[in-house]
């Protein structure tokens, strides 16, 4: 994992710059939906795309979650 924890860092503070939360919030948000290893999952897709994709995909990816 030693490329795709700095990307972890990276995703879990601009999702918290765009959506005004704390860290713990956000945090407390990725685990509840396991976010963090979508992320990882994902790394190989998302690293090549832009800060806004990428907090726009997390909401996609929370909002099947809580659909399922």
């Amino acid at each position: 994992m030693s490329k795709e924890l700095p990307f972890l860092i990276h995703c879990i503070e601009e999702y918290r710059l765009q959506k005004d939360l704390s860290g713990e919030d956000v945090m407390s948000l990725f685990n509840q939906f396991a976010v963090c290893e979508y992320i990882v999952k994902y790394y190989g897709a998302l690293h090549v795309t832009g800060n806004n994709y990428i907090v726009n995909d997390i909401d996609e990816y929370i909002e099947s979650q809580k659909a399922s």
